[in-house]
């Protein structure tokens, strides 16, 4: 039996508007939904894609005016559309990669290690001395655990992560991929004209509730701890230098990199390909946009963009300025060509006058006032 309109509402705390008991079997964008399926608009501007949607129903604010419902189209009632759909999702979402419970036959487990209980542990994983994982855990074919590395409860390391020794990982971290996890941090000191390497003995700790995307790097601490808190969301390509530290709740996307020890605070949101120098801090609730270039500490609840990275009300002003840098160049360089032919003509003036000798027509001096 499919999953009903009615059990989606309940699941997630909506009302239902229309026919409780039409069954749903999957979830798609209000422009592609059909028969069968449930979709949402949150955005004002989709609004009127309500009308158009072969879906059998829709999630919608309660700001939503009811009575242009669609015939034949039901709706979800909800405070927060995308929240709710999100949730909505994992009753349709389709069961990625399955690994059994225990350990595959071919993965080495140190005989030190320590497993909890429901822990499944795929084809060829390396799990090496003194390593603790927690109840529940999942840690996919390929991927190496190294020595002393805490996994929490209910964790799941996707294939070929490697977590190096002394790494602390919290309750429900989600490690995509690729990710590598306590690789030395960048720490050279020059000696002469030689680069010596500093020891990089600290390690990585990421909190409860964390999810890592695909190829990231997080490098381990020269000393104690580079930090991602508890609820941090990391996408892919990103790097994380060694003692970083990012607060609560922060969101870090692909291709964005922070040099070492810089803090990032709660709520920050770091865009795509944002560099962060390092040493500086960005605090609590900051927004740095694309590709911005960020030279110094950014203050809580600023937005900045640009490179050197500035407020993004005056970066929007330079911008607007630059387009109109072709005409000004033009118009400077005509300003300069009649400035240029007004003095050639001033010095021709002059030099005629000089020649003139300063006499009067018939040869008498000619009058200071008049010369």
């Amino acid at each position: 039996m499919g999953i009903t309109l009615a059990d989606v509402a309940k699941f997630v705390g909506g009302e239902v508007v229309g026919d409780g008991s039409t069954e749903l079997a999957g979830v798609a964008g209000i422009k592609e939904a059909r028969a069968g399926e449930l979709t949402f608009v949150s955005n004002p501007r989709y609004k009127r894609c309500v009308a158009d949607t072969s879906a059998s129903a829709v999630v919608v604010s309660r700001s939503y005016a009811t009575g242009a419902r669609p015939d034949g189209t039901s709706l979800i009632v909800v405070d927060d559309p995308y929240d709710a759909f999100a949730r909505a999702m994992t009753l349709f979402a389709p069961e990625g990669d399955i690994v059994r419970e225990g350990v595959h036959p071919s993965a080495v487990v140190a005989e030190s290690a320590t497993l909890g209980e429901r822990v499944s542990i795929g084809a060829n994983v390396a799990v090496m001395d003194d390593a603790a994982i927690g109840n529940g855990t999942t840690i996919h074919a390929g991927s190496f655990v190294g020595r002393s590395v805490t996994l929490g409860s209910d964790a799941t390391i996707y294939p070929n992560v490697t977590i190096r020794h002394g790494c602390v990982l919290g309750e429900r971290v989600i490690v995509h991929s690729g990710t590598v996890i306590g690789s030395d941090g960048f720490g050279f000191a020059l000696s002469g004209r030689a680069h010596t390497k500093v020891p990089q003995i600290g390690n990585v700790v990421i909190e409860d509730d964390v999810e890592i995307g695909a190829n990231v790097c997080i490098d381990r601490a020269t000393l104690g701890s580079t930090r991602v808190s508890r609820g941090s969301k990391i996408d892919n390509l990103v790097q994380v230098a060694h003692n970083v530290e990012i607060g609560e709740g922060s969101i870090v996307v692909a291709q964005a990199g922070i040099s070492g020890s810089t803090r990032v605070g709660k709520g920050v949101i770091l865009a795509g390909q944002a560099g962060i120098v390092g040493h500086i801090e960005i605090g609590d609730g900051a927004m740095v946009a694309a590709q911005a270039g960020v030279t110094k500490s950014v203050p809580a609840g600023e937005r900045v963009s640009g490179y050197p990275a500035r407020k993004h009300s005056a970066a929007k002003r330079l911008y607007a300025l630059i387009e109109h840098l072709p005409r000004l160049v033009g118009k400077v360089r005509g300003l300069e060509s009649r400035i240029s032919k007004l003095e050639d003509a001033m010095e021709r003036g002059g030099a005629a006058g000089a020649a003139g000798g300063g006499r009067t027509g018939d040869g008498r001096e000619r009058p200071d006032e008049e010369v």
